[in-house]
């Protein structure tokens, strides 16, 4: 484990990062593609101290709730820092909050103070005030937006606190430390993918829990990419941990990613299971408009990483397993596996320079490890990035839990797994019909590993509570254990394995259980699909509603500017479609769990509406939007 540096609260947290590292790098705003603006530690620090003293001065009190609306740039994490140094908890938001969100959260919280990102941002809150009875100030982050209607900007609030302290203002050192580990840092309101956000308070102790225990070895001359939301956890835990040890955050976006990724050449970067399927498919579109013979390389090269990284996860006792195997079973197979290795060896070594190296640099080339998050990962994805030599340790965690339970180590990296949990952290696979406890538990073999349940949680980053939800932390929290609602085993590793959502589940109504995320994961692989959502709650039988994508069938000829009603009820693009399904689900499919009709969306699924910032579906909201076309596909159940 690198070392880190800790502390009791957040606030001294940041002041013992400018301490250490001073004039390093903390973060850097893009300019364009080679031009980085890069902010110390040491400066951070100053001007967060600036801004505090001029939120106290404008009556910011300790302990209250400061919205903090906006996306990934350097001015969110200044405000972020001031408002740990004021002793108060932000509520933490994206410029893509909707305008019931923004009244619903502000209200909620009790926002008196709030941060927004851009001119747009101001403008709609502006226009919202007449439902906001509590709000008091509006500060515009955006430095070259104008502001109106008495809205301050963060400028003039950071000066206003730069010349109290030049005349000797030290408030802001005495909030600092009267924060208690037990004290709120933010209050963030969930994405909402089963219906209204819940507020999720996560304290100072919750977050340096994370920041001691998340494994890894890096030190201050890491250089870290952020493309994820900053107002969600899992960025804002990266990001902390990135101060920990000293390295630099650059602040890219999706539209960049590829051009970043090239000229920053990060070590190390949090990411969401999308990101991976993008660059998954831009890889094997590239390998199948390649001349013939690059692809036959292509396809010599994957297949010897291939056999190569699996004999080689055999002999390090670092492969899946989900069944108890026999020690002499293990032996008996070990000679076999160091004879592939080593016969495998050469031709591996030759071509995974030659060849998997190109693809390594399209990530960067420096890329050490990345953690990705926020989602399931696809096992084809895994497997593929992972045997190319780009090691994904996926994670597993949810908001509140802040959120790491578990993330696979470099050491210890077993693909299909999200790894063993973070030290300090208890894991209990429980019934979720019954309530027993199936692991660890003496009643089963092997301690209960293997065996499917609800993961349980109990440890340090256990949130403390949904605001002004008593009912619903007690229907969550028991006795300290946090009811995740997923579905999970202990593999024989000793890793956590994710098998489902207990509440995406599909009953139907001959009262099969139909987990839809993994089938909906393999549909997405196809390069013909965007995204899709099983239906078919207590229905004989599932269906898919699909949205596909229209660039690929203009490719082969149906023309998009056709219209997208036409497009997707185009024969050819049906029959295509339908054939996709057939490919990608119904091989080794029981026959509960086969599709056996689909509709196409003209329309995409939009984050802010269908989608979460983490490209979650919303299956309550395309439940409600297409109730009509889903009634329509189970019209009949004689199919």
């Amino acid at each position: 484990m690198s070392k880190r540096i800790v502390a009791e609260n957040l606030a001294l947290f940041y002041r013992e990062a400018a301490r250490c590292y001073g004039d390093l790098p903390a973060f850097a705003t893009r300019k364009r593609a080679l031009e980085w603006h890069p902010v110390s530690y040491r400066k951070l620090y100053e001007q967060g101290l600036d801004l505090a003293t001029g939120l106290i001065e404008l009556g910011v009190n300790a302990r209250e709730h400061i919205g903090l609306f906006g996306d990934n740039r350097y001015e969110w994490m200044l405000a972020d820092y001031a408002v740990q140094f004021c002793g108060a908890a932000d509520v933490p938001r994206g410029t893509d909050v909707t305008d019931s969100e923004l009244v619903y959260i502000i209200n909620h919280a009790g926002i008196r103070f709030a941060f927004v990102e851009t001119v747009e941002l101001q403008k709609r809150v502006l226009e919202l005030r007449d439902q906001l009875p509590l709000l008091k100030e509006i500060i515009l982050m955006d430095p070259n937006g104008h502001t109106e209607n008495g809205v301050k900007k963060l400028v003039d609030v950071l000066n206003l606190g730069s010349g109290l302290r030049i005349e000797g203002d030290r408030r802001t050192e005495d909030r600092m430390t009267d924060i208690k580990p037990e004290d709120l840092f933010t209050l963030i309101y969930t994405s909402g993918t089963t219906g209204t956000p819940k507020g999720v308070m996560l304290t100072h102790s919750n977050i340096i829990s994370q920041i001691k225990t998340l494994p890894g070895i890096h030190n201050c001359n890491d250089r870290v990419l952020s493309i994820l939301p900053i107002w969600h956890v899992f960025e804002r835990v990266i990001e902390m941990y990135t101060i920990s040890f000293g390295g630099c955050t650059y602040y890219s976006s999706v539209k960049t990613l590829g051009e970043d990724l090239r000229n920053v050449e990060p070590t190390f970067m949090a990411s969401a299971p999308r990101v991976w399927e993008k660059l998954h498919e831009r890889i094997i579109k590239g390998v199948k408009s390649s001349h013939p013979v690059r692809q036959i390389l292509f396809h010599i090269a994957y297949y010897l990483s291939k056999q190569f990284k699996a004999s080689e996860y055999y002999i390090t006792n670092r492969y899946l397993k989900l069944q108890h195997q026999s020690r002499w079973k293990h032996w008996l197979m070990l000679p076999l596996h160091i004879l592939r290795w080593v016969m495998v060896l050469p031709w591996y070594g030759f071509f995974n320079v030659a060849v998997l190296e190109r693809i390594r640099l399209g990530a960067g080339g420096a890329l050490k490890t990345t953690i990705s998050g926020g989602g399931a990962l696809p096992a084809e994805i895994d497997q593929f990035f992972n045997n190319v030599g780009i090691p994904v340790l996926e994670g597993y965690g949810m908001t509140e839990t802040s959120p790491v339970i578990s993330v696979r180590p470099s050491n210890n990296l077993i693909v299909g797994t999200v790894g063993p949990p973070l030290p300090e952290t208890q894991i209990k696979i429980v019934d979720p019909v019954s309530g027993n406890v199936m692991y660890p538990s003496d009643q089963f073999p092997y301690g209960g590993r293997g065996i499917k349940g609800e993961i349980w949680i109990k440890g340090p980053q256990v949130m403390k509570g949904y605001y002004k939800e008593p009912e619903l932390t007690k229907q969550t929290i028991k006795k300290g254990w946090l009811k995740t609602g997923d579905l999970g085993m202990i593999t024989h590793n000793n890793c956590l394995k994710i098998l489902g959502r207990c509440k995406a589940t599909i009953v139907l109504s001959n009262g099969e259980n139909v987990e839809p995320e993994p089938i909906e994961m393999r549909l997405q692989q196809s390069q013909y699909i965007d995204h899709c959502m099983l239906v078919g709650q207590d229905k004989k039988f599932i269906s898919a509603l699909i949205v596909p994508v229209l660039s690929e069938f203009h490719q082969i000829g149906i023309p998009v500017n056709s219209g997208k009603e036409l497009i997707v009820n185009h024969p050819e693009v049906q029959k295509i479609i339908r054939e996709e399904i057939r490919r990608m689900t119904s091989n080794g499919s029981v026959r509960y769990q086969q599709i056996k009709d689909f509709r196409l969306l003209p329309d995409g699924f939009q984050v802010g509406e269908e989608l979460t910032n983490l490209h979650k579906l919303k299956r309550h909201v395309i439940q409600e939007k297409y109730n009509h076309v889903i009634e329509e596909l189970f019209a009949s159940e004689s199919i």
